[in-house]
């Protein structure tokens, strides 16, 4: 298995301890019963980590949408992380990244005949969706609710990183674990994310060894696999592309608004030798001055070239009244698609179907 850095700050371990006790003060209270979790008669499935930072939540999150839709009227409910409005907010054709968030709205874009609501109290959020009538929900898909625990949800499934798996990682603020490493054990499924497609047989057995997951769990990989170029805006008449139609020779100017844009990267880098990358912070807000650095920067560059974005910020991209006419017929954005690995695919999808069709009432997993 090919060794990580994991970088942890030693120093800060006083105040890890601290928002420790913090953090497992909560988690008793909930375990005790004095702050009370309610469940509810719908299937949810709750899609969270156990660390801050990007381990695929969203294009997880559209895999099971793929997995259920033709079969069930799924809905999801998501925080809206950096919308501008506040409650509950049931997504339309009108909705815009400011109204609901730009990880629901690209879901809804992408998928548009199913549900898609924002609350920041997902208690009040589900309440709301099982009033619906039209559709009536079947299951819910919860985004990154792990933490969030006044719902008990029947099945949680929580991510890692391959290159920083939570066995390795502490407690904020020296490492990124939002709570200590045994907050795993509420979890019914556990994903190792981000892997290589080329990942040996050995390195899943050292994975499993070391996650230290108990028998009720289960545990899968998967990788991220990327689709076509799409363009950003398409009524410049530029059309949709292949990654390998990247020539040796074009450069490619990489926009980014994710936590780790370093895997995005090295997959362009297969294609093209000229990968510039321009990373700003997670669910980055692009101002005026920011399109005008994407601008230059993007003038800069020589002979063939493009923009490449992910499809989360293309969200954003996509509405922003400062970018140029001539540089919309060059932005593209690349989507992200899940691929389960070690022919798990087919016991991944059994294990999901098999707890919604036997959780008509949410019976919670054991």
């Amino acid at each position: 298995m090919e060794e990580h850095l994991v970088k942890i700050n030693k120093w800060l371990y006083p105040v890890s301890f601290l928002y420790g006790m913090g953090v497992g003060l909560r988690n008793k209270l909930f375990d005790w019963g004095i702050l009370q979790s309610k469940s509810f008669d719908i299937p949810i499935i709750c899609i969270g980590n156990i660390a801050v930072g990007g381990t695929g939540k969203t294009p997880h999150t559209e895999y099971l949408i793929n997995l259920l839709k033709d079969k069930y009227r799924v809905a999801v409910l998501s925080r809206g992380y950096k919308r501008r409005t506040k409650g509950y907010v049931l997504s339309d054709s009108g909705s815009s990244v400011r109204s609901i968030g730009d990880e629901p709205y690209q879901i809804k874009k992408k998928f548009p005949h199913i549900t898609v609501a924002v609350d920041e109290k997902r208690v009040r959020g589900i309440e709301n969706l099982c009033k619906l009538d039209k559709p009536k929900i079947e299951l819910i898909l919860l985004d990154d609710a792990f933490q969030h625990r006044y719902v008990e949800a029947g099945m949680n499934i929580i991510l890692t990183d391959y290159h920083r798996l939570f066995c390795d990682d502490a407690l904020l603020p020296a490492g990124r674990l939002r709570e200590p490493e045994k907050a795993k054990n509420r979890a019914q499924l556990v994903i190792v994310t981000k892997c290589p497609e080329d990942i040996k047989p050995i390195d899943y057995n050292i994975i499993a060894k070391r996650l230290g997951l108990f028998p009720y769990q289960k545990l899968f990989f998967s990788s991220f696999q990327y689709g076509n170029l799409i363009p950003v805006f398409p009524k410049t008449n530029i059309t949709a592309r292949n990654l390998s139609s990247l020539k040796r020779s074009e450069h490619v100017l990489l926009v980014t608004g994710i936590a780790s844009p370093t895997i995005m990267k090295e997959e362009i880098c297969r294609y093209t030798r000229h990968v510039e990358l321009l990373s700003f912070g997670d669910h980055y807000n692009f101002k005026n001055k920011d399109i005008k650095l994407i601008t230059d920067q993007f003038n800069k560059l020589q002979g063939e070239k493009i923009i490449i974005t992910t499809e989360k910020d293309a969200t954003r991209l996509a509405t922003h009244p400062a970018i140029s006419e001539e540089l919309k017929k060059h932005i593209y954005a690349l989507p992200i698609e899940i691929k389960i690995l070690q022919n798990q695919e087919d016991t991944f999808n059994k294990t999901i179907i098999d707890y919604v069709r036997a959780d008509k009432r949410n019976g919670i997993i054991p």
